[in-house]
């Protein structure tokens, strides 16, 4: 045993192993991942070539569909539990300012991107020589911009928070079909009939032409499947401001959801060592399913091309590039810290699957403000889809130059606005932004049945441009948490004695607990496992003493 042990010291030095002992601590599930990704590509290139059933598919897949499944799982409960637990322990105004500056960047980043596509595409012109796979047929007529618009503030406010969880509200257009009189019909000889015994002779054929019938469509309201994200957001941001006004009084409920919260977190620490398995087969199965490569790659590569180029440079140049300047600090030390929820987001394609993910590493890694993180991200995953913004922008100019129609300056501006709107009423589901391109298609009279020419490609796209909405996410927690530093500064801190004044430094209403010779604001305060001394009342100039028993409280 010694002499193994000799020898291992010999070919592998003692500070390499610590090295490689703290590399795997540290970044060992993101090299998991990574390789994992890797992986899935291989082994989806190479089972095409088996010609696997369709059933066969669905069980090589089945891992890949139980790692979605989880992740979606904790979804709810991440979303409701983070915001009411963090906007109840916030002030009015700090968390009135936080709102109004989350929400106006996420929008200026969100028409940046947008701008960004557009002039990408106009440069590159991708469209230019692409020719149809035949011809479409009519699809009808489909939703207007308008009817979209009134379905995503529907969604604002749904009618049954229980049904939120499961679908969302949608506007359906019905056809109603109106046959033609008899009065309408006309009667005509059209053509002569060769007699085939004696060509001489012909007999004349006896058309009735019949108008084609009246088809009018009736705005049937429906629902459609998926979570009401933003609805839930919605509700949940509204229950935690009041809960913070109400005190004392919401504190079990405040209690609950904090409890809530680190469960969700402990089960996220327990499953991320499914990840890398299960995004193997994810991205197998993926593979497994497209189209020939090669002619995807002969048809469509240009359009491919662009709308990688509009990613790179709106997540890689200009978002660090707002995020250096906003909080003059490193960005990519920031982004490396966020390397776990990017792989996550490229495997799931999905950006409310990896809000748990996003908000694991910008706790642990990044330092961000927990209160901060559990606002700022969940309504990221709702509104925030620069990616999907950027991605409708050049796929509706792309369709346009296919058709040989060219866009004035201002049907680009209504492409902007469209697909800015457009892209905040997206789902954080795979595929999303395929149902809010019609609003941009239709916007500009373009034909909506042209949304298969990118169908066969957009699963492939869909994934980065996922990383791109979770990047987004993370830098603005970044940015609001430096611009904000002043309204969230810890209360009383670790001071040696209790100091309920303290509390009021930055000017809200908190409440201090002491045990031992240790105070703690009440909405910072660890698991208690034995009672409190005694609890202070801060309330601006005033300190009010008063015998509580102890909450048993837990932090995320």
């Amino acid at each position: 045993m010694d002499a193994w042990k000799n020898m291992l010291n010999c070919l592998m030095p003692v500070k390499f192993r610590e090295y490689v002992k703290d590399y795997c601590k540290r970044n060992g599930l993101l090299t998991l991942s990574v390789f994992a990704v890797i992986t899935g590509c291989v082994l989806g290139f190479t089972l095409r070539t088996f010609n696997l059933s369709t059933q066969a598919k669905i069980y090589f897949s089945f891992p890949g569909e139980l790692l979605m499944r989880m992740l979606k799982m904790l979804i709810l409960p991440l979303i409701t539990s983070s915001l009411m637990s963090g906007l109840s322990a916030m002030d009015t105004k700090a968390s009135g300012r936080l709102g109004v500056l989350t929400v106006t960047y996420y929008l200026w980043t969100t028409f940046i991107a947008v701008i960004v596509g557009i002039v990408l595409v106009l440069i590159i012109h991708p469209g230019t020589g692409s020719e149809k796979d035949g011809h479409h047929a009519s699809s009808g007529p489909v939703m207007t911009s308008a009817d979209a618009l009134l379905d995503l503030i529907r969604n604002m406010i749904p009618s049954n928070l229980i049904e939120a969880t499961f679908q969302q509200y949608r506007t359906d257009l019905v056809p109603i079909v109106h046959s033609a009189s008899e009065k309408e019909s006309q009667a005509n000889y059209v053509y002569v009939m060769p007699d085939y015994q004696n060509p001489k002779l012909g007999h004349p054929v006896f058309l009735e032409i019949t108008p084609a019938p009246d088809i009018n469509y009736k705005i049937v309201p429906s629902s459609s499947k998926g979570m009401n994200v933003l609805g839930i957001v919605i509700f949940s941001a509204t229950m935690g401001l009041l809960l913070g006004k109400m005190g004392e009084r919401g504190l079990p409920l405040v209690n609950v959801c904090q409890c809530i919260n680190e469960c969700v977190m402990k089960i996220i620490n327990a499953a991320m060592w499914y990840f890398p398995f299960g995004i193997v087969f994810l991205v197998a199965g993926k593979i497994l399913d497209m189209h020939d490569p090669a002619h995807l790659g002969e048809k469509l590569g240009m359009y491919f091309i662009t709308v990688l180029a509009g990613l790179f440079v709106h997540g890689l140049i200009l978002l660090p590039l707002f995020y250096y300047i906003l909080t003059r600090k490193n960005p990519f030390s920031y982004i490396r810290g966020l390397l776990q929820a990017l792989v996550i987001a490229l495997a799931t394609s999905s950006s409310s699957a990896t809000l748990p993910i996003t908000m694991k590493c910008l706790l642990e890694n990044c330092g961000v403000n927990r209160q901060i993180a559990r606002f700022v991200l969940p309504v990221g995953a709702t509104i925030n889809m620069d990616g999907t913004a950027l991605y409708e922008a050049v796929a509706a100019i792309f369709i346009a130059q296919v058709n040989d129609h060219d866009l004035d300056f201002g049907q680009l501006v209504t492409v902007s606005i469209t697909a800015t709107a457009a892209s905040i009423g997206a789902a954080g589901i795979p595929q999303a932004g395929l149902v809010t391109m019609v609003i941009v298609l239709t916007s500009v009279g373009l034909p909506p049945a042209d949304i298969s020419l990118i169908v066969a490609i957009d699963w492939v796209l869909d994934r980065f441009r996922t990383m791109i909405n979770v990047l987004g996410d993370a830098l603005a927690a970044g940015i609001m948490a430096h611009l904000c530093k002043k309204d969230f500064e810890k209360a009383p801190g670790a001071a040696p004695s209790p100091s309920p004044s303290a509390a009021t430094a930055n000017g809200r209403r908190d409440t201090v607990i002491s045990f031992g010779n240790q105070s703690v604001a009440l909405s910072d305060a660890p698991l208690l496992a034995h009672r409190c001394d005694y609890v202070f009342e801060v309330d601006g100039e005033n300190v009010l003493e008063r015998p509580v028993p102890c909450y048993n409280l837990c932090h995320v």
